[in-house]
């Protein structure tokens, strides 16, 4: 389930743990609302805030060293096929949908599903694959995709109260130059809060878009070089089944789906 930990991105993940337990250290050091309450003996936001940075953190290593959905070249049960031969494929017009079995020049597997695709990085062909964050250095596929949202969801939640908490560790001074002194740290770590809040809010609200309409970020951003979605109209995307069962599916359905007997439901154009 989890790959190397000591992979490439050892150091990527050691920076995220490190940077994000010093801005903590610095959170309760400075005269903020958590160290006040700390002092007086109320503890419940402390221990609160404290949790919720674990519970980032956790989730970031969940997401970072679980298997995206990658494809193994001797996995037996991926030959799923629609009966559309290489010499039948001649014959089928090119404005109609058709499945092509696509093959891997990289990884040598036989046959790509439908919605996979080779990751440079990874060296390995990933279901359902959205895209290669550095971030986590791990691809985001098929089965880690739900997690990558829920990190997203709490990590936004962290910094806006990270954002909150240093705001309040801001006090009056008589000059500038003294209050930058004093408070210069606290002032660098708001900012950085508050730029990697706003990152996370654009990330967490385009991922949040594209499952609602049951697409990636891959297939968003290449539409017009992805074989499946050539011949399908601008605003046509053949696995989209309604923004509720489009998040049902992606939340609580579990498993391996089949996206090439969506792709030819009943109202498509089939083979």
């Amino acid at each position: 389930m989890f790959k190397n930990v000591f992979g490439s991105g050892f150091l990527v993940r050691t920076a995220h743990v490190i940077l994000t337990w010093v801005i903590t250290l610095i959170l309760f050091l400075h005269d903020t609302e958590l160290r006040q309450q700390e002092e007086t003996g109320q503890l419940v936001q402390p221990v609160l805030f404290v949790l919720l940075v674990l519970g980032s953190v956790l989730l970031y290593f969940a997401v970072s060293l679980m298997d995206p959905g990658f494809i193994l070249s001797e996995d037996r049960d991926l030959q799923f096929t629609l009966g559309v031969t290489e010499e039948q494929q001649d014959m089928i017009p090119p404005t109609t949908k058709s499945l092509r079995q696509r093959r891997c020049g990289h990884c040598l597997l036989q046959q790509q599903p439908m919605r996979s695709k080779h990751c440079q990085t990874c060296q390995h062909c990933v279901r359902r694959y959205d895209h290669h964050c550095p971030w986590i250095e791990n691809c985001v596929g098929e089965r880690n995709h739900r997690w990558f949202v829920l990190y997203l969801a709490v990590q936004l939640l962290v910094l806006l109260w990270g954002v909150h908490i240093a705001w309040t560790g801001f006090s009056a001074a008589p000059s500038w130059q003294q209050w930058l002194r004093s408070d210069g740290v606290l002032l660098a770590v708001a900012a950085l809060l508050a730029l990697l809040s706003l990152v996370v809010l654009l990330l967490l609200g385009s991922h949040l878009y594209l499952v609602s309409l049951n697409t990636t970020t891959w297939e968003f951003m290449a539409r017009h070089r992805i074989s499946y979605l050539k011949h399908c109209g601008a605003d046509e995307n053949p696995f989209d089944r309604g923004t509720f069962h489009n998040l049902w599916g992606f939340y609580c359905v579990w498993g391996t789906v089949v996206w090439e007997q969506v792709y030819f439901r009943e109202g498509s154009d089939q083979v």
